[in-house]
């Protein structure tokens, strides 16, 4: 048996997991954010926060899919944004009503949102 099977089997897994998360940013509401980790928890795969850092860094469309509005743990921007880095991040965030600290991060008790089924 070749390994490619499994190959394939595991990028559909992936690619199942990167829609799942899609969908989940797709509903959080303009001047709302979440943290990876929320998602993660959200579907099932706790400690999968990076894989939903690669899943919102592989979006073609910011547009459609607001990854913008998914910050880490602390309320931070991602270096990685896929909308051209953490400086536009924090700009498209602060167009939506978004205040940041003077540390540069998100009160998430404030503008957090919680996921709902």
């Amino acid at each position: 048996m070749s390994g490619k099977g499994s190959a394939n089997s595991a990028e559909k897994r992936l690619t199942g997991f990167f829609e799942q998360v899609y969908g989940v940013v797709k509903r959080i509401p303009r001047g709302r954010v979440v943290t990876y980790g929320q998602i993660a928890q959200h579907l099932g795969k706790p400690g999968s926060s990076r894989q939903v850092g690669w899943a919102l860094h592989a979006n073609k469309d910011i547009e459609k899919i607001p990854c913008r509005r998914v910050v880490n743990r602390f309320g931070g921007c991602a270096k990685g944004f896929a909308g051209g880095g953490e400086k536009r991040q924090r700009e498209l965030l602060e167009n939506e009503g978004i205040v940041f600290e003077k540390d540069s991060t998100i009160n998430l008790k404030k503008y957090g949102w919680k996921i709902r089924t």
